[in-house]
């Protein structure tokens, strides 16, 4: 099994995936009449849309860019609240732009360097990352998966995605932003000089230049297109950029859809959800939010979706549902597993949980 793509050999033991693939054999066996719906149910302009983004961002990151990027920004702080304040607001701004667990693999590692170096609180500094990219990827239909499929389902346009977004992201922001000033001491930050490494150049150029393009065509609702050539061109350039992205999560987003979309239609779970009232807005943000707290705000979006159309409320609940509990998020989970400390579940959920009470009250009066 060496050949395969260590996001595959790892997916033995990611519990997500081996619950969502025990759900799928219970299916298999209970439904077997249904085994021929199956790939119906998966929404393929998502997952096409998910895989290029992770190969274009997979070229950022593997050309060297984005480190020497965040390097220069360490390097020219001079205290910790400058250099909290500069790594979150990185952090989140990648999130719009990288997607959310992208910016975590870039930013996480430099931070814990950083604060190796300056001794500085790195369980906080990473928590305060987790709650950057959540606060900062609601804002594009491209920062998180939740985004990218309600994106694709309704066709609704990235400028209007954004526009829609942009006081709830804002908002969250601008708090974040606040407590991250209030959290961090304006002691002097020193940091020992480092060499920069190398870029390459033909990657980064190639992922520049495709970028583009590529989220134009999937607006345009032609992501196999775009997917066809951005696998082109990196088969082509760098091969290994396109067997390093994660065809685990692929995987695991493909069960979601199967298990999800299966779970929605069994007549108890629909009984149960009529009886939530979700025509009503304010009904469907509660469910979206306290849903993910449970399931993670993923899954959340795509068992809403098979009940309602209203896809700004969904998005709303299902964003905010990222904060909170550590399983609100997938993202939470990959910044505290990067991070490597037991202790930092209780700090993270000593600042989320309020993180969440706030921001899902300024949700609510969104709506």
């Amino acid at each position: 099994m060496t050949w395969l793509p260590d996001s595959l050999r790892h997916l033995r033991r990611d519990l997500l995936f081996l619950v969502l693939l025990g759900l799928a054999i219970v299916f298999a066996i209970a439904l077997p009449g249904r085994l021929r719906e199956w790939p119906g149910l998966v929404d393929w302009p998502t997952i096409g849309a998910l895989t290029g983004l992770l190969v274009l961002t997979k070229g950022v990151e593997s050309s060297g860019a984005l480190d020497i990027a965040g390097r220069w920004l360490i390097d020219r702080t001079s205290t910790r609240r400058v250099a909290a304040l500069g790594l979150v607001a990185a952090t989140a701004l990648l999130s719009m732009l990288l997607t959310n667990d992208v910016a975590l693999f870039v930013m996480v590692p430099l931070t814990l360097s950083m604060c190796r170096i300056a001794r500085m609180p790195a369980t906080r500094l990473v928590v305060f990352e987790a709650l950057a990219v959540n606060s900062g990827s609601m804002l594009t239909p491209i920062g998180n998966p939740q985004n990218l499929f309600l994106w694709q389902q309704w066709n609704n346009g990235f400028g209007a995605f954004v526009w829609t977004m942009l006081p709830l992201s804002g908002i969250a922001l601008a708090l974040l932003l606040a407590l991250t000033a209030a959290a961090f001491p304006s002691s002097p930050l020193e940091v020992h000089e480092r060499a920069d490494d190398g870029v390459d150049r033909t990657m980064l150029l190639a992922a520049a230049v495709l970028y583009i393009p590529f989220i134009l065509l999937a607006d345009l609702r032609h992501v196999g297109w775009g997917l066809a050539g951005v696998l082109a061109v990196f088969l082509v350039l760098r091969r290994r950029v396109v067997a390093s992205i994660d065809w685990g999560l692929l995987l695991t987003f493909v069960l979601m859809f199967i298990d999800l979309r299966l779970l929605a239609g069994l007549d108890a779970v629909r009984s149960f959800v009529a009886g939530l009232g979700l025509d009503q807005a304010t009904h469907l943000y509660a469910t979206g939010a306290l849903a993910s707290q449970a399931v993670s705000n993923v899954p959340a979006a795509i068992l809403l979706a098979e009940y309602s159309h209203d896809w700004r409320v969904i998005a709303f609940g299902v964003n905010v549902g990222g904060f909170g509990l550590l399983l609100g998020s997938l993202a939470n989970l990959i910044a505290l597993r990067l991070l490597g400390e037991r202790k930092a579940y209780g700090s993270f959920h000593l600042w989320s949980l309020p993180f969440f009470a706030v921001m899902g009250l300024v949700g609510w009066l969104l709506l």
